[in-house]
């Protein structure tokens, strides 16, 4: 730790944990590649997926429970994006870090 970072509190910590748990899973990452670059509707992120309506709701849902996503709504139709620029960059740091060709 850096001299001017200061310890997380209990309460943070499951926050990161909770954060981390949501990027735990390849459909979930898959989704937010898919809105990376710009909120999507959900049946854009079906379509760029390859998953099943009820799935990626299911992922969705999670995400933005997490903080990761958030939702608005324009008439009938539900967009996702990315809460934060963080997390596409956590990501991309992920891939660099990764052995072998990427």
């Amino acid at each position: 730790m850096s001299q001017a970072q200061v310890p997380l509190s209990p309460i943070q910590l499951e926050r990161v944990a909770s954060v981390f748990k949501a990027l735990g899973e390849p459909t979930r990452l898959r989704i937010l590649q898919s809105i990376c670059h710009g909120p999507r509707s959900v049946s854009d992120i079906v379509d760029l997926t390859q998953a099943t309506q009820a799935n990626v709701s299911k992922h969705l849902s999670l995400l933005v429970r997490a903080g990761v996503l958030e939702r608005r709504r324009d008439g009938q139709r539900v967009f996702y994006g990315m809460r934060d620029a963080l997390v596409p960059r956590l990501c991309e740091l992920v891939c660099a870090a990764l052995p072998g060709p990427a």
